[in-house]
């Protein structure tokens, strides 16, 4: 039997301590990230409104937004953005829409195919990027539609030009910076 969204939502209200998503009627119950995973996807949230906000291109939003891609389907990308011009008003639901830019980043308890299967699906779907962070690694991994992914490391600077021209993160800004006793 395959679930719907009106299940899933009677789900959330058993585990809310649980984010639940629905892809072709199963669910997949996803546990909260590890702080790291936290700490960096806020980073790159901020880093993204701090350029979006003041210049009003669209909305940035969390991993505890929903959104419906595709007909029975609900998920909650790590970060999402979607440009104005796409979405003029935020509804009080979920997004029936697929976010322009969709991130994850990778928890210790991730497994990268599942993340890699997900942003491939949201392309399919319409997403223009999707992105891979994985701590772990130090790296971050873009994806475009009918590109192979591009994997920045070290020094490298994320653009998107094609959603964000002129926006720029050097990516070791992501990383935990450990600090000592002072």
């Amino acid at each position: 039997m395959a679930l719907t969204i009106q299940d899933v939502e009677k789900l959330q209200l058993l585990y809310p301590e649980h984010k639940i998503e629905l892809r072709g009627g199963e669910i997949t119950i996803v546990s909260p990230s590890d702080i790291t995973s936290g700490l960096i996807a806020g980073r790159l949230l901020t880093r993204l409104n701090l350029w979006i906000e003041p210049r009003r291109l669209g909305f940035v939003f969390d991993s505890s937004s929903g959104f419906r891609p595709a007909e029975g389907e609900l998920t909650a990308p790590g970060v999402a953005y979607i440009s104005r011009r796409r979405l003029p008003r935020v509804p009080r639901s979920y997004g029936q829409i697929v976010p322009d830019l969709v991130v994850e980043v990778k928890s210790s308890t991730d497994r990268v195919k599942l993340i890699e299967d997900k942003l491939v699906h949201y392309l399919e779907v319409g997403a223009q990027v999707g992105i891979l962070v994985d701590p772990d690694e130090q790296t971050v991994s873009i994806y475009r539609p009918n590109q192979a992914p591009v994997v920045l490391a070290g020094e490298a600077i994320l653009s998107l030009p094609e959603l964000l021209p002129g926006w720029q993160l050097p990516i070791a800004e992501l990383w935990i910076v450990e600090f000592g006793d002072e």
